[in-house]
């Protein structure tokens, strides 16, 4: 029975955690997309959320290399936008232009990554619950 209070115990605080981190990470985005010059393409911030997915071009993204610049390539933002009744259903806007990523700021380079990062953690979420409603259906199925 303590074990099971033990798990549970562990469990809620993992979710208050997530949601914590989450509220945290929302507000921090939302600064960095004014501070990096996206809301300049993007009227408003939540207007960010519709776009399938959201790259970089010219600094990598991934763990073991997070921010490294690759030479010869261009700093950019990149929101993909997917529209399913258009010929080409999905196509590429660029958000926000640095130039050289070499010749770019550090800590401007640097807000950029975090930038895609934390939307990235937000556009997590915002999945895991789309996936969550759409198993609503199945639910009685095995209860």
């Amino acid at each position: 029975m303590n074990s099971a209070l033990e798990r549970l115990k562990t469990l809620t605080n993992k979710i208050a955690g997530y949601e914590t981190a989450r509220k945290d990470n929302l507000k921090i985005l939302e600064i960095l997309y004014k501070e990096i010059g996206i809301d300049k393409k993007v009227e408003t911030f939540h207007d960010l959320f519709s776009f399938k997915a959201i790259n970089l071009s010219g600094a990598s993204l991934l763990s073991e290399s997070l921010g490294e610049i690759k030479e010869g390539k261009y700093l950019q933002v990149l929101a993909i936008s997917y529209d399913k009744k258009a010929l080409v259903k999905s196509k590429n806007i660029s958000l926000a232009y640095f130039g050289r990523a070499e010749s770019v700021d550090v800590e401007l380079k640097d807000k950029v990554v975090e930038f895609i990062i934390r939307y990235r953690f937000e556009k997590s979420f915002m999945t895991l619950e789309h996936y969550y409603d759409m198993l609503e259906p199945f639910k009685r199925n095995h209860e």
